[in-house]
């Protein structure tokens, strides 16, 4: 049996995710893969819609690129776990910006991916992320 078989979503399956990212083609393809899969997603174009979306509809799970016109990935993700901190974040970045990477680790990013997103690696930071998300969830009920 080959690796590619062997990955399985479950807990992505069971959590909201939210895309934040501002390149439509980008997203377009993101959007496919991940409801292909059955991930139930929303989508905002920068940071700002991103928070506004967040008070609203909430998310377990973002995937958010660090280089969005207006606020910044970091600073959003330093609002987003402030205001939101049972919710993981992956952020992505540019070959140039590891240490964006690293920046936004230290922020309280669940993890990050370079760009070109190889698809199968994030979707298991994805799988990785909502489990974590699920345990937080059922943590906090239990408190």
């Amino acid at each position: 049996m080959s690796s590619e078989h062997a990955f399985q979503l479950d807990a992505a399956l069971r959590i909201r995710l939210l895309l934040v990212d501002d390149e439509p083609d980008f997203k377009e393809v993101m959007l496919k893969h991940l409801s292909r899969k059955g991930i139930r997603l929303s989508v905002a174009e920068c940071c700002l819609d991103a928070l506004d979306l967040l008070d609203t509809t909430p998310a377990d799970v973002i995937i958010m690129d660090m280089n969005m016109p207006g606020m910044d990935g970091i600073q959003c993700l330093r609002q987003v776990k402030e205001r939101w901190p049972l919710t993981e974040v992956i952020i992505l970045t540019g070959h140039a910006s590891v240490q964006s990477g690293i920046e936004g680790m230290q922020s309280g990013a669940f993890d990050y991916c370079i760009k070109p997103i190889d698809v199968r690696e994030l979707l298991e930071k994805v799988e990785l992320a909502a489990q974590k998300a699920l345990i937080n969830r059922e943590d906090a009920q239990a408190s």
